[in-house]
């Protein structure tokens, strides 16, 4: 198959927040579309869109190629004085093998852990300790070659270069040429290519893509605007000097570059040097260490039938058989370790008078769970499937959402640093994006709208899930109008539609935390956050993607109100109540929730869910389970809630597609 003369190595997607507005779908389908072989991303000082790039280039057969544009202390990564302050020159990296790879990882790690200063720095240091498997180029007019040229300093310009030769190898370093109408650029590279020809250093073509089309260029000046809190009126707003940065083609660089061929050439001979291939769905569980005599499975076998005994006062066959069953599957996947880890935290937490939940979401399906007391919950007096848990059909992580009590979560997380090592135990980033209503809010102050209008505006979009521009302009006529009839909200809308959805920023997920066998930045970049929180620059799909095991740590303030319920009852009363064997039959309890009387009532106080209860009446906890699942906008939206009620009420006849039916969907009115 015929592929392009060039590959893109300078490419910053969306990831360099509120900087690239390339979104990566899109990003390597303009590359695929071009027929070119390779495609690199190489974000600001961020790892954070690799994994996603990595799987979107290989499904449109794309070779990705894993970068990074790092910023270099001009001294030492250490050097964080304000007497000092200088601004850290650019440097791209690109990933060769498996070693490069890795070695990236640790550099964008030490960059946020140890050299960050208004930016995530590295320095020479850590750069010669890390250089192996990586390619350099020379980056943007912010590259410390480029300063020395611009500086006319031509002789620290080839000691800098030849600095680079000697920390990543002749072969792995090039001097970059952009052609970006700059005028300072075509003195950069005119004097580059003089330098590549006395030091015999290569030079290859890129474009520092950071929009997609041409025309783009106008809404990446507004995200620039609301990147700096400032709109286009502002004379001293950050902007780019031209309109140049996006993706061209290959015939436009051929053209830009044809005095230049070889670095059109060297683009597609670094391509073939990156060869990265990124292990996925190998499970990397921390060693759980287990008593002499015992492995993983022994011990959590036995720990399973201790639980066993003291669940029920009669072990039947049923239960063994459940149990053996579930036991197999576990052993087959080669989970154990996993049950063992969860199994421990909660005994610790337990232990210590932390409040623990009796289980959430597809986990009290597990008899292996409940019988180890992480679960509350009787899995077969619910006719709960463990296979909703853990399927052998289906090669993925199981998944414990843990709720704790809110003031005291974060000693169980110590816990767990402690015990399996604080390099291997990390909390999870998560991406806010500009979601409908915010993006014509942001784009409006970019533009100078009057906040009041630009409000109004935002106000007509519609308060539903997953809610877009494009949807909203379907279902109110009101925007429709003003597009027609008014060029300012026009331009708003359009502007608000091309950056909607794009990452706005990063922060840490609220309840995630991620395990490793070996120290997580084997896999993983991390960071530290303003708070000193260290988290992963991967979000948690692609963690777990990667076979590391990732939990949900939830601090619930339910669980604290109830903890100190039972404390205030007990320092007044006398009386100690164990929350965990209260009758759920109490017709009491179901009458006040009837009434209405839900407020501070976990899951069931919101205005809506109140309303339904009142409707509903429940008078078991099968009715509530119910109510739980129907209160979602499928069937709030689709008529099913009425259809419920009434049928329990007897107000609808209740029909079974097949009388085989009856026994499954009894409780449920059919």
């Amino acid at each position: 198959m015929w592929h392009a003369n060039f590959v893109h190595l300078h490419v910053h997607s969306e990831y360099s927040l509120l900087d690239g507005a390339c979104r990566i779908t899109e990003l390597v389908a303009q590359a695929k579309k071009h027929k070119m072989p390779a495609l690199a991303i190489t974000d600001h000082g961020v790892m954070y869109g690799v994994i996603q790039f990595y799987k979107e280039a290989i499904k449109q057969g794309i070779k990705p190629i894993i970068g990074c544009e790092m910023y270099l202390a001009p001294r030492s990564r250490f050097d964080k004085s304000s007497k000092n302050k200088e601004t850290p020159f650019h440097l791209i990296l690109l990933v060769k093998n498996n070693e490069g790879y890795r070695n990236l990882i640790k550099l964008v790690t030490l960059s946020y852990l140890e050299g960050f200063y208004y930016k995530p720095r590295i320095d020479q240091e850590i750069l010669k300790e890390y250089s192996s498997g990586l390619i350099a180029l020379s980056a943007c007019l912010k590259g410390e070659i480029p300063q020395c040229i611009l500086q006319k300093d031509i002789k620290k310009a080839k000691e800098v270069a030849l600095n680079f030769i000697k920390i990543f190898g002749e072969d792995n370093f090039y001097l970059e040429l952009q052609k970006n109408g700059i005028p300072e650029q075509e003195v950069v590279n005119e004097n580059l290519v003089k330098i590549s020809q006395e030091l015999s250093i290569p030079v290859v073509a890129s474009n520092d893509i950071h929009y997609i089309k041409k025309e783009d260029a106008r809404a990446h000046e507004i995200l620039l605007c609301i990147q700096t809190a400032t709109n286009l009126d502002d004379p001293k707003r950050l902007k780019f000097a031209t309109d140049e940065f996006y993706f061209n083609s290959p015939e436009e660089m051929n053209e830009k570059f044809s005095a230049i061929p070889q670095a059109i050439q060297n683009s597609v001979h670094i391509a073939e040097k990156c060869n990265l291939e990124i292990n996925f769905r190998q499970a990397k569980l921390p060693e759980f260490k287990v008593p002499a005599d015992y492995n993983t499975n022994s011990y959590l076998k036995e720990l399973c039938y201790k639980g066993l005994k003291e669940r029920f006062p009669e072990v039947t066959n049923e239960l063994q058989e459940r149990l053996e069953y579930e036991l197999s599957v576990i052993k087959k996947m080669e989970f154990d370790p996993y049950f063992l880890i969860v199994w421990d935290f909660v005994r610790y937490a337990k232990e210590k008078g932390i409040m623990v939940g009796p289980g959430r979401g597809s986990s009290p399906g597990s008899l292996v769970a409940y019988c180890l007391k992480i679960t509350n919950i009787n899995p077969l007096v619910y006719g709960l499937l463990f296979e909703r848990f853990l399927n052998p059909e289906r090669i993925s992580m199981p998944d414990f959402d843990i709720d704790f009590c809110y003031e005291r979560r974060e000693e169980v997380i110590e816990y767990v640093s402690k015990k399996y090592g604080k390099d291997k135990v990390a909390q999870i980033i998560t991406f806010g994006t500009m979601a409908a209503r915010a993006a014509v809010r942001d784009v409006g102050r970019a533009l100078g709208i009057p906040y009041a209008r630009v409000d109004t505006v935002a106000k007509m979009i519609p308060w539903e899930p997953n809610i877009t521009i494009e949807k909203a302009l379907k279902m109110e006529s009101r925007i429709q109008e003003l597009l027609k009839n008014d060029e300012e909200v026009k331009k708003l809308i359009e502007t608000a539609s091309s950056l909607e959805g794009l990452a706005r920023h990063a922060s840490t997920h609220a309840a995630g935390i991620v395990l490793s066998r070996e120290p997580l930045t084997n896999y993983v970049p991390l960071q530290k956050n303003a708070e000193g929180e260290i988290s992963t620059q991967y979000a948690m799909a692609e963690l777990e993607e990667l076979g590391l095991l990732k939990m949900d740590f939830l601090g619930l303030r339910t669980l604290t109100v109830i903890s100190k319920s039972l404390e205030i009852i007990k320092h007044t009363r006398g009386e100690e109540v164990d929350i965990n064997n209260l009758t759920l039959d109490d017709q009491k309890v179901y009458k006040m929730l009837s009434k209405g009387n839900c407020v501070g009532i976990f899951q069931l106080e919101s205005e809506g869910m109140r309303d339904l209860v009142k409707r509903l009446k429940p008078e078991s906890i099968e009715d509530i389970t119910a109510l739980l699942a129907l209160y979602r906008p499928g069937p709030l939206g689709s008529g099913m809630i009425e259809d419920f009620i009434n049928r329990k009420k007897g107000m609808v006849e209740i029909k079974y597609l097949h009388p085989r039916l009856e026994s499954i969907l009894k409780e449920t009115y059919g």
